[in-house]
């Protein structure tokens, strides 16, 4: 019997059992390999490259989409700007059937060539001409005695007597003239330097009192008469009519005081406002045509008398003022008068209904009518406009017919039909009808069946007890098996 020891090889071990062929010493124990061995270093490795190579990719395919979609987003911009008004720079044209047309009262005309009368209308006010208005203002203290003319309104003639008045002033003034007038008489016969030296002081008396609005005529009476009397009478400086009156009978009144405005209404002012742009037609001298609805029919001419020189920031008009006779006073401050300044006619100038020519702020367009019924919009340049036709200075030829009436209107669908054609043009702004899905016919014959429906088997599953059915009749199931199935054994 053999000493020799044999060794059992490691199960566990995946080498050479050999320590010779291992370099391992025959007869030492075998170093047992790890378990995560040669081969699961190189998987891994395998699997960084793999993971790198995705990474990689993955990146790449990011880049180049956030670049991609950054381009779609910059162009489909302007198109999915929701926030902004439709753009109205380019109307579209617009159909119109004669009998559409004539429902919304759309009618034609055709662009003409002919003489144009222009003319400037405005509404101005009448007023009384500041000019020949008149205070009367006593010059010296007193109170009034009488009135002779007692209310506004009322009309004088130059000279009449206004009012009485009893002033200390003017009995003063009356005794110094009869002294005055005595003594002259007195002299008479006495040196020239005293009859010179009586004569002015004559002379200075009735000054005094003409000074005071004491009429020539009432001076002659007192020195005629040689009385001193209580009052002496103030008189109407011009003819007529007393547009205030500010003194009552008995009154004390001040030197200076206005007691009467007496205005001249032979001539009278009427005063309208022209607008800003119609400023370069009017000019100072020339004539003007007024009417008055008080007279029906009848006019009256008068002239531009004053302009303005300054515009109203807030009308952006300017006043002009037209002075006008007044024969018989027929004409009353504070009427109300349609005024007409006339402009020079011009003989050949292309002009179309004034219905015809829209202005939308921005624009100024006309609809032609084409031959083949359609309207199609167009800019055009306008020039001077009178009550009924507009001068089209560019854009439009003669002949040509356009839309005389209801424009707006069809400004309205022409502005319409652009929009929604602008809509239509989105991406995902479909404007059709939506495509129906097509249903198949055996699901249109039997839509209530659903027993061949994945998932939908409506018989009794297998090991289940039996279902106990309701054959009373309150319940309809159709296309539903109903027969009675045999239970299933469990024990199968």
């Amino acid at each position: 019997m053999n000493d020799t020891t044999r060794t059992t090889p490691d199960p566990m071990s995946t080498g050479d059992s050999s320590g010779t062929e291992s370099g391992t010493p025959r007869g030492a124990p075998a170093k047992a390999p790890s378990p995560f061995g040669t081969r699961r270093g190189g998987r891994g490795r395998l699997v960084l490259r793999v993971s790198a190579y995705a990474a990689l990719l993955l990146a790449a395919g990011t880049v180049t989409w956030l670049v991609t979609r950054g381009e779609e987003e910059a162009q489909a911009a302007p198109e999915h700007n929701h926030g902004a008004a439709p753009t109205t720079s380019t109307a579209s044209p617009v159909s119109l059937d004669p009998e559409a047309a004539r429902r919304i009262g759309v009618t034609f005309a055709t662009a003409t060539i002919g003489p144009i009368v222009t003319e400037i209308r405005t509404v101005g006010q009448l007023a009384y001409d500041e000019t020949r208005v008149k205070a009367v203002s006593p010059k010296v203290d007193g109170w009034v005695e009488q009135l002779y003319v007692n209310f506004t309104g009322q009309e004088v003639r130059e000279g009449e007597p206004l009012l009485s008045i009893y002033s200390p002033m003017l009995v003063t003034a009356q005794e110094e003239l009869l002294l005055a007038a005595r003594l002259a008489k007195d002299v008479s016969n006495g040196t020239t330097e005293a009859k010179q030296s009586a004569h002015d002081l004559l002379t200075s008396a009735r000054r005094r009192l003409a000074y005071w609005d004491i009429s020539a005529s009432e001076i002659d009476r007192i020195e005629r008469t040689g009385d001193v009397t209580k009052t002496l009478t103030l008189h109407a400086p011009v003819r007529g009519v007393v547009v205030e009156k500010m003194v009552l009978g008995g009154q004390r009144i001040m030197a200076g005081e206005t007691v009467y405005r007496v205005a001249d209404l032979s001539t009278v002012w009427v005063e309208g406002e022209v607008f800003e742009r119609d400023l370069s037609l009017v000019r100072p001298g020339q004539r003007a045509t007024l009417e008055l609805e008080a007279y029906a029919g009848e006019r009256w001419n008068g002239s531009v008398t004053f302009i303005n020189p300054i515009v109203d920031p807030t009308t952006r008009t300017t006043r002009v003022r037209v002075e006008v006779r007044n024969p018989g006073l027929r004409l009353k401050p504070g009427m109300y008068a349609t005024v007409r300044f006339p402009v020079a006619q011009r003989t050949r100038v292309l002009s179309v209904p004034r219905g015809a020519v829209l202005a939308t702020g921005k624009r100024t367009l006309v609809f032609i009518r084409q031959p083949d019924g359609m309207l199609v919009p167009r800019d055009v340049v306008t020039g001077v406009a009178s009550d009924d036709r507009i001068e089209i200075a560019s854009g439009l030829q003669a002949g040509e017919v356009v839309v005389a009436s209801a424009t707006f209107l069809i400004d309205a669908e022409s502005n319409l039909s652009a929009a929604l054609g602008a809509m239509a043009n989105m991406p995902g702004m479909d404007m059709g009808a939506p495509k129906q899905a097509a249903v198949p016919r055996a699901t249109r014959d039997s839509s209530t069946d659903m027993s061949d429906m994945p998932a939908m088997d409506m018989g009794p599953s297998k090991g289940s007890p039996p279902v106990k059915r309701d054959t009373s009749g309150a319940h309809d199931h159709r296309g539903t098996d109903m027969s009675p199935k045999p239970p299933t054994d469990d024990r199968e």
